[in-house]
């Protein structure tokens, strides 16, 4: 016995996890090979002129301010400005000149003009630049919807606001764009080519899907994940997302790249674990003209460091930027054209493989919630005829319909097992996600909840073993008889239904149809049951709970 249900276990393994395997794409980042190499370690924009501005030189005025949008609405926006003196009544720095100004294009995790940028903006209008940070607008913008070529035209109407503040020169205004914004910037650049010049900082560059995995294995990869959880990139990236939407996840800003014909400052922190950060120089530098790049020691996706007193912008960041903005043109094209920390990048955000399986995310719910259902119908059948056929044996003695001995045991075990595993896998993503996104190690999470994943996992298919042996005993019969209550006879033959009727049927119900009705709801409560966890059996094969190197 117990030999052949290690080898029926075995066998069941063996094929969920080619399965799996064979299911969807595998997972094979290709590695950097060729690196980056930087002139300098010095941050320092070459041809930034010496009598500019620095961040410090001036106080700021900042003004909250309301800007119209094409359809009637609103947003709201802070508009800080450069001032000579303590008392804004003074007037504006260079306000007979005019003087460079800066919209800022909110990355996906800010909105609200009053918690994003603060520490930037402020930082370049005391150097001489206005800037002006509008709102995001957000009533069309979601997690499922994103349109970025229509975020370039709403934040258009900041940049057509900004020319018209008094002593800002209408031809240098430029945008500055974090993250995703780094996929509207460049479309607002070709809208507008009246527009000065771009500072992009962490930007992607390559397409948001591709973006994604990338920063998906290296958050991993930093959590120290086994490496059989890297095969649920392709699978969950790749896949179309349940209910549709995500379109934007394939946008491409290459084409406007190429189009814009100014002068681009990108910046990254060299701590950005999201970011391909040589990849997207090297795209920047193939698609664009006058590109200067700067990498920042220990910065993160904001440009910020830790200090003990918490998270502040690097020290060089503000200063660079504004002597870039300040000296154009001359230092668009001056040297050194990439500088500063090395990063480090070591595999490609290439394109995502298509799942194979499950790539549309609709038919993935629908199968788990289908299993789901079917596990919870399969158990109420088998409870419904066990209740059944107890109350018909205390009042009568007749022996019920009930599930053939030893096959309750594996049932309850391949069901409960089926559904644990499939709960512990999702809370152990779960967990792993929030050590990702903070950076953090915890060695009994990742690779102990890894572990009791795949033993839950393996305590279902020994229960699926132990079952399908004894299904194969009893020849698929899985009803039988239950003994009749102690003391009483039997009113009902062994061979009642197969007994020809005789006079007395004529005018009682015969009594082996209600025992045909109990045989065929206790095998389908039965075979309902075993369908909704093999169904999740094989979700977890492909998702990678049950993978032996295959």
């Amino acid at each position: 016995m117990f030999f052949r249900t290690v080898a029926t276990s075995a066998a069941i393994l063996v094929a969920l996890a080619v399965t799996g395997a064979v299911a969807g794409p595998a997972w094979e980042p290709e590695p950097v090979t060729e690196h980056l190499h930087m002139a300098t370690s010095s941050t320092a924009i070459g041809g930034a002129d010496p009598e500019a501005g620095e961040p410090g030189d001036f106080e700021v005025h900042e003004t909250a301010v309301t800007i119209p949008l094409a359809d009637g609405r609103e947003v709201g926006g802070l508009l800080r400005e450069p001032v000579e003196t303590g008392d804004p009544d003074a007037g504006t720095a260079g306000e007979d000149a005019g003087r460079p100004g800066i919209v800022f294009v909110h990355g996906a995790g800010t909105g609200k003009a009053t918690d994003a940028f603060t520490l930037a903006a402020t930082a370049l209008a005391s150097a001489g630049i206005t800037t002006l940070v509008p709102d995001k607008r957000l009533d069309n913008y979601s997690t499922r919807h994103r349109d970025y070529e229509q975020m370039a035209r709403d934040y258009s109407w900041s940049v057509r606001f900004l020319r018209e503040v008094p002593g800002v020169d209408p031809d240098d205004v430029g945008l500055y764009a974090e993250s995703e914004g780094a996929w509207v910037s460049p479309v607002m650049m070709v809208d507008d080519p009246r527009l000065a010049f771009q500072v992009l900082v962490s930007a992607p560059v390559v397409p948001p899907r591709q973006q994604a995995a990338y920063a998906v294995d290296n958050y991993l990869r930093n959590t120290d994940v086994p490496g059989g959880v890297f095969r649920a990139i392709p699978r969950a990236v790749g896949m179309k997302v349940p209910g549709g939407g995500f379109e934007y996840a394939d946008f491409d800003v290459r084409p406007w790249l190429r189009e814009q014909e100014d002068p681009i400052l990108a910046v990254f922190g060299t701590n950005d674990a999201s970011m391909p950060l040589e990849q997207g120089t090297r795209e920047l530098l193939a698609h664009a003209d006058d590109v200067t790049v700067r990498f920042y020691e220990r910065a993160n996706h904001g440009i910020n460091v830790e200090t003990p007193g918490g998270l502040v912008l690097h020290p060089d960041f503000a200063r660079d930027v504004a002597d870039w903005v300040l000296g154009l043109p001359a230092t668009a094209s001056a040297p050194p054209q990439v500088a500063g920390a090395q990063p480090e990048q070591l595999y490609l955000a290439n394109p995502v493989p298509q799942p194979h399986w499950y790539g549309d995310g609709d038919w993935l719910v629908g199968v788990v919630v289908t299993a789901g259902g079917l596990l919870v119908v399969g158990p109420l059948l088998l409870g419904g005829v066990a209740v059944a056929g107890g109350v018909a044996r205390r009042r009568s003695g007749r022996p019920g319909v009930r599930l053939a001995r030893g096959l309750r045991a594996p049932l309850t075990g391949l069901g409960v097992g089926s559904v644990a595993t499939m709960l512990g896998l999702a809370a152990y993503l779960g967990a792993v996600a929030r050590l990702a996104l903070d950076y953090e190690k915890n060695a009994l999470v990742v690779q102990g909840g890894w572990i009791a994943v795949r033993l839950l996992g393996l305590v279902a298919v020994v229960a699926a073993a132990l079952l399908l042996n004894r299904v194969r005993d009893l020849r698929l019969s899985v009803a039988d008889r239950g003994p009749a209550d102690a003391g009483r006879a039997d009113p009902v033959p062994p061979d009642a239904d197969r007994a020809v009727p005789g006079p007395a049927d004529a005018v009682r119900p015969e009594p082996h149809r209600p025992h045909r009705a109990a045989v065929a709801v206790v095998s389908t409560g039965f075979w309902a049951t075993v369908l909704g966890a093999t169904a999740l059996l094989v979700t977890l094969a492909y998702w990678g709970a049950y993978q032996l190197g295959i």
